[in-house]
């Protein structure tokens, strides 16, 4: 298991916001029926979560600033969403 690097964990961090942000963005897309939105969305989420995949491989400590991220990046864009109704 190597060494648990900060400058990683915060880019494992971001990278899970984004993700989580991307995700609750991709639900609310399919449900209003936007294909392109969608289907983008979708590609790019997948491109980070691999990311992701290969640091908690390495070490599994960066499974603690994966959780927060995407606790962060949930809230933020379900937050926003009730804000714009």
């Amino acid at each position: 298991m190597q060494g648990f690097h900060f400058g990683i964990g915060a880019l494992v961090f971001v990278a899970y916001v984004l993700i989580d942000g991307m995700y609750a963005y991709y639900t609310l897309a399919v449900t209003q029926r936007k294909p392109l939105a969608s289907a983008t969305t979708g590609a790019l989420m997948h491109f980070l979560i691999a990311f992701g995949v290969l640091s908690y491989i390495q070490n599994y400590l960066y499974i603690i600033p994966l959780a927060c991220g995407s606790w962060v990046g949930t809230y933020l864009v379900v937050a926003s969403h009730l804000k714009s109704k």
